[in-house]
């Protein structure tokens, strides 16, 4: 799927530009495998244990799927409603399920029936959890409260009512089995303590929450909602540290990688985008359709992605052993035809030559080219140029940039050393009949990008001077060149020699009609 981007040049970023360490980890996974679910895919959650078997929740089932498995392993059916928000248990054994009808179950991995159903909620359970503890569950509702139930009685502990709208995100806290964090309709973000019976913190979000996410130290939370992606120090009572709005929808779920706790956040804009630590956008992976569910897998080996229209997308991680055993295999060495007669062998006249045809291999620049990396592709001609001093490669790279369309975009975004080498080369071949017109045009568009900066770099301005210097004496010589050429038209003209027309001569008299006339 293509993604639009703006036109302005101002605002593209460098094309060819170094790519970080960040990014060719996320770019190390396989295509993804389709599967198709029964409806949206609203939740994935993988199992902290292995092999880490994950759960999808669609439509009124809950399909346990292996990590490598492309047909459910274990399939939970029992539903008259939408189930909503599978969910597993620290040890992997049970799963919590809510649902359309109110009711919350409790399943075990290994079985069909359920062993617990806790009812007390009036509308539709969206989100439900286990505690740290492995003893309780709580569970959010479209009723506005928030509740907390006790595994082998089966009864209600808590009600918490403080949320007045829809509650859709729940994160429970790993180090303290009586807290957890929830996120609201109604614009609010709320952590709340089984102790007090009350919330301890309130963030404002701005927009209707879809997921919250607390970070393995517990000392920050991440809220999403609407475009935004919100960053919150809890240790200083929940103040907002960054806000991204790098969706350009809402932003549906997020998730944490296990190695360096990178942030991933899904929308349904049909992107999923990772942040490094310092919150910048180091990679963006492109899906088919609007996304509502995300997970990855421990130590990052799986991301499984849910969509509006039931797909669920599954991409591996590549295994670097992989790569070596492909990488190590030795090339086949000479037949042993060579080896008897030699390097050199000359056939013989009754013998059948079979010429192998020669790999033809692409240069460095068409390559660049090939992966519409342009602005790299420009540099690579001039640095052919600057050791050839051919400057025929340069050009043609230039005409195919320019046949595309994206010459603006190789030649924005440069620095004072790469700006200067390409003035230089137009200052050189600029009176070539052969190249004056394109490099006519890369000054031009160096002149429209540049002119607002060229007083920052006295080099540059320098070149620039230099150029227009040499194009008004081209242009004066250009005007005494066509006076000349007037002078030597009139001067021709003149020298012509004019054919003058001979006066018709009378035709001669015949002698016999004269002497019949007398």
């Amino acid at each position: 799927m293509a993604s639009f981007k703006p036109t302005k040049v101002q605002v593209l970023p460098k094309l060819g530009e170094k790519v970080t360490e960040d990014t060719l980890y996320w770019r190390n996974y396989k295509s993804p495998v389709q599967m198709k679910e029964f409806g949206a895919v609203k939740k994935i959650d993988f199992s902290p244990l292995p092999p880490h078997n994950y759960a999808v929740t669609a439509s009124t089932r809950v399909h346990i799927y292996g990590p490598h498995s492309q047909e459910p392993i274990q399939s939970f059916t029992r539903f008259r409603d939408t189930a909503y928000c599978g969910t597993f248990r620290g040890d992997g054994k049970l799963l919590v399920t809510g649902s359309e009808e109110g009711l919350i179950r409790l399943f075990d991995v290994s079985g069909r029936v359920a062993l617990r159903q806790f009812s007390g909620h009036s509308k539709a359970v969206r989100v439900t959890s286990f505690l740290s503890d492995g003893l309780r569950v709580v569970s959010g509702s479209d009723d506005m409260t928030c509740r907390v139930w006790d595994i082998p009685s089966g009864a209600e502990l808590k009600t918490f009512t403080e949320h007045t709208d829809y509650v859709r995100a729940l994160a429970p806290s790993k180090l303290n089995p009586d807290l957890f964090v929830t996120g609201s309709y109604d614009h609010t973000v709320k952590m709340f303590d089984m102790r007090s019976g009350s919330s301890l913190l309130t963030m404002q979000h701005g927009y209707p929450v879809e997921c919250v996410l607390l970070y393995p130290s517990e000392a920050l939370l991440v809220s999403t909602g609407g475009r935004y992606v919100k960053i919150w120090d809890l240790l200083k009572g929940g103040q907002e540290l960054v806000s991204l709005k790098n969706h350009h929808k809402t932003v549906t779920c997020a998730c944490l990688s296990t190695v360096d706790n990178k942030l991933l956040t899904g929308s349904l804009d049909r992107h999923i985008k990772v942040y490094n630590s310092s919150y910048k956008v180091v990679h963006d992976f492109d899906y088919d359709t609007s996304i509502l569910s995300m997970a990855i897998a421990p130590h990052d080996e799986v991301i499984a992605v849910g969509m509006t229209n039931g797909v669920l997308s599954v991409r591996h991680r590549k295994h670097k052993k992989v790569n070596e055993t492909l990488t190590s295999r030795r090339r086949r060495g000479p037949s042993y035809r060579v080896f008897v007669k030699g390097k050199n062998f000359v056939p013989r006249q009754d013998d059948f030559l079979v010429s192998k045809p020669v790999k033809e291999y692409l240069q460095k620049h068409d390559k660049q080219l090939k992966s519409f990396e342009v602005s790299k592709a420009l540099d690579t001609a001039l640095q052919i140029w600057g050791r050839t001093n051919k400057p025929e490669v340069t050009v043609a790279v230039i005409m195919e940039i320019n046949r595309r369309g994206t010459l603006k975009n190789a030649l924005a975004g440069r620095d004072e050393q790469s700006l200067s080498k390409i003035l230089n080369f137009v200052l050189k071949h600029i009176f070539d009949p052969r190249f004056s017109q394109p490099m006519i045009m890369v000054g031009d568009i160096i002149v429209d990008l540049y002119k607002e900066v060229i007083p920052q770099s006295p080099s540059v301005e320098r070149l620039l001077q230099r150029l227009m210097d040499v194009l008004g004496g081209e242009t004066e010589l250009q005007h005494e060149l066509l006076q000349v050429l007037g002078i030597l038209d009139t001067l021709f003209a003149s020298l012509t020699p004019r054919k003058e027309v001979a006066a018709l001569a009378a035709p001669p008299v015949d002698q016999g009609s004269q002497l019949q006339a007398a």
